[in-house]
């Protein structure tokens, strides 16, 4: 499990995309990385927090910064979700948590006095150089973004 600090180099990741593209965050560098967590396409939390990083886009990218968002499901899974919600950011599929491992945020959670493996939704601001500028563990989706933008 990484052990995330702000100031020390982002664990690299190669993972592809909601089109089959494969990205990479040494191809970033020299831009800030806004690389969110979430647990499910096309659910209530991640749909209302993919949607306030849309329509956000344009603030930004004037921050010169991307957005990338990370769950464990499907390119296809992913692609629905972007089209349904029109969404205007990458979303990288990481089905062997490879990623979402190295970012420590494949936690155990508990619903209903059930516990379960699952994405504890994290967004984590990577710098120009590659490094960790910012981390926001267990999100709150109401407000984040704001908090997104201040960070940037």
């Amino acid at each position: 499990m990484a052990d995330l600090t702000v100031g020390k180099k982002a664990p690299d990741f190669t993972v592809v995309d909601d089109q089959g593209k494969e990205i990479s965050l040494k191809e970033l560098k020299g831009k800030k990385v806004v690389l969110y967590f979430y647990p499910k396409d096309d659910t209530p939390g991640c749909t209302k927090e993919a949607c306030a990083f849309r329509d956000g886009i344009a603030q930004i990218k004037k921050k010169g910064a991307v957005v990338l968002g990370v769950s464990a499901d499907s390119i296809d899974s992913h692609g629905k979700f972007k089209k349904k919600f029109d969404l205007n950011f990458p979303l990288l599929s990481d089905p062997d948590k490879k990623l979402i491992q190295d970012y420590g945020v494949w936690k155990e959670k508990s619903m209903y006095g059930k516990k379960y493996m699952g994405i504890e939704r994290t967004t984590v601001i990577i710098d120009e150089q590659g490094k960790v500028a910012q981390l926001f563990p267990k999100v709150k989706v109401d407000g984040h973004f704001d908090e997104v933008m201040e960070a940037l």
